[in-house]
């Protein structure tokens, strides 16, 4: 792990999603080649509601366990397939070398509102972290939310859920990103006090296009707060909106190290430079990667 002078810096994992065009894969291989030298507990890669990125999401995997010998996490959710599809997949990323799960409930499939879960499929991420548990040896991480899921009833419900999930055998939870640490160290708090003890681990998402993230934070129902509309505002070139994306996550990442956070998940939506320029301004550095094999 990295250190600084005054304290170590957080262990990191970093997300991709598996690409969907030839151009798009190479984007993914370039994001992968340039954070892998950072050395990451891990990678992850999503996994599309019903499968719909299975291929993909294996093909993505199998190519960063060959080409980088990182430890991977596939996801794998419970939407729109019986439950023995989907430990299947599970078997598969075990075949594939995999050790790592994040167990997911999953988003409604495209035109729908919320989950309804499949006659023959896992009513939720509690149940499908259960079966996991019994069919193999992988470490699991779990979804939180520290302003709530969208489709839960209050936030105290919805760290009742966390905490089923954790019960069920997750050993930690990965935060849907957000802005405001207060929103994050809260729920922290709130989880401590309902007896979770797993770790709880910051989402980070370094925002490459503001208008997409708002867009997209929108889908997520994740607050952009009135100040960074502000700030994005007052940009007036490209550069320095992009500095001012690093400036805001660094300061944000500097603020959750004091509060003693020790792991960061950071969605880098497949953009190596953001991420990359973010934990060097933080004080990563490169570590030497040993070779896969000769030339």
């Amino acid at each position: 792990m990295a250190e600084t002078a005054t304290r170590a810096l957080p262990s990191l994992s970093f997300e991709f999603f598996p690409p969907h065009s030839p151009e798009a894969s190479l984007r993914l291989w370039r994001s992968v080649e340039r954070l892998a030298p950072l050395g990451p507990d891990f990678v992850s890669v999503t996994y599309g509601a019903g499968g719909t990125t299975r291929d993909r999401t294996y093909a993505a995997i199998q190519a960063i366990l060959d080409r980088a010998r990182l430890d991977v996490a596939g996801h794998l959710t419970c939407v729109g397939a019986t439950r023995e599809e989907t430990l299947g997949v599970a078997r598969n990323y075990a075949r594939l070398g995999l050790r790592r799960i994040v167990g997911l409930r999953g988003d409604p499939p495209k035109g729908e509102t919320r989950f309804t879960p499949h006659p023959g499929g896992f009513a939720g991420a509690a149940e499908l972290v259960a079966a996991l548990r019994e069919a193999g040896d992988f470490e699991i991480s779990v979804a939180a939310y520290p302003e709530k899921h969208p489709e839960a009833e209050s936030l105290e419900s919805d760290i009742a859920n966390l905490r089923r999930k954790l019960e069920a055998g997750a050993s930690n939870a990965l935060t849907q990103f957000f802005f405001e640490n207060e929103d994050f160290l809260r729920f922290r708090d709130l989880c401590a006090k309902a007896g979770i003890t797993a770790p709880i681990h910051p989402g980070i998402l370094p925002v490459e296009n503001f208008r997409k993230m708002v867009n997209f934070a929108a889908r997520c129902q994740a607050r952009v707060p009135a100040w960074m509309h502000e700030a994005f505002e007052k940009t007036e070139t490209a550069e320095d909106a992009y500095s001012l994306s690093i400036e805001l996550a660094r300061k944000q990442v500097e603020a959750l190290m004091a509060e003693g956070v020790e792991h960061l998940h950071i969605y880098t939506l497949n953009n190596p430079n953001l991420s990359y320029d973010l934990c060097v301004s933080l004080g990563y550095r490169e570590i030497p990667l040993a070779k896969s094999g000769a030339a």
